[in-house]
């Protein structure tokens, strides 16, 4: 395999990293300050969550897309193929999942390469060939491969973490007339740490999927494959409802494909680059490789 490390993406990792750990400190600081929490008190807060975001995250994601891990007994081809991709990878072979949804998709979450899971909707494995899903499965052991799926998850739970006090700050500050005035001004600050939290998660989402499409490319040797695999995902996404897609719209900048775009107010938060600008990357890496239709 001609593996090729992408310094663009380790480069913007660590960016977001630096800029998260800046948004962590002064929203954790301003609530603090609010509420009267001293800094030894913020300072154990913040250790908690950090322990929490970083071992259980991958059981977090599972849980929160209902997916489950299978044994080889039970699916034995999907075992057989993650560990062929994870072998010529270079890396452990990751746990594997099955997420049950007529949304047809995949995603990988995980720590670190050695405490990764590979989930696949069970509707994808019906809609691709053998060739198409090994490529989008390339694409997710590249993303473990690439250790992006850590700062991704992180990133997310803060945003969550705003998310929630912006939806539910001005119950609080009706309940508790003392302390009303504060909650409000977290309210302010949530939108504000929301915001910014949204911009890193997708501007670095965007970035990862052209990283992990180039990295399915050397994984398996067949680029055209997961053109391929893209457009019949893409395509079936129109004709599922709604209502499903809602259901796993959580997981949107997971997926190798959203389940739900064009609602978002700007470009800036999308959370994939578009078909067309992916699909065109992958027919310029495949010529400057080498690589013919297979």
């Amino acid at each position: 395999m001609q593996w090729k490390r992408d310094f663009g993406l380790t480069m913007r990792q660590l960016m977001t990293w630096a800029l998260l750990l800046l948004v962590y400190l002064i929203f954790l600081t301003i609530l603090g300050s609010l509420f009267g929490i001293g800094p030894w008190s913020l300072v154990a807060i913040a250790a908690v969550m950090a322990f929490a975001q970083y071992f259980f995250s991958d059981r977090l994601v599972l849980m929160s897309t209902g997916a489950q891990e299978v044994s080889e007994e039970e699916y034995p081809e999907l075992h057989r193929i993650v560990e062929k991709l994870a072998a010529e990878a270079g890396i452990p072979k990751p746990r594997v999942a099955i997420m049950p949804s007529p949304v047809p998709n995949a995603f990988a979450t995980g720590r670190s390469p050695s405490h990764a899971v590979v989930a696949a909707t069970d509707s994808i494995m019906r809609l691709l060939t053998r060739d198409e899903l090994e490529a989008v499965l390339a694409h997710e052991i590249a993303h473990v491969k690439n250790r992006d799926v850590m700062t991704l998850t992180i990133a997310s739970f803060l945003a969550m973490v705003a998310a929630i006090i912006m939806q539910n700050a001005w119950l609080f500050s009706l309940g508790d007339r003392r302390e009303g005035g504060a909650w409000m001004v977290a309210w302010v600050v949530s939108i504000v740490v929301w915001i910014v939290a949204t911009l890193l998660i997708r501007t670095l989402s965007r970035y990862r999927e052209f990283a992990a499409d180039a990295g399915s490319a050397y994984i398996t040797g067949k680029p055209r494959a997961l053109i391929s695999a893209l457009n019949k995902i893409s395509g079936r996404m129109d004709m599922i409802p709604p209502e499903k897609k809602q259901e796993v719209e959580g997981a949107n900048a997971f997926f190798i494909i959203p389940a739900l775009s064009g609602n978002s107010i700007m470009e800036l938060f999308s959370t994939h680059p578009t078909l067309e600008k992916r699909v065109a990357a992958l027919e310029a890496l495949e010529e400057e490789i080498g690589y013919m239709p297979r």
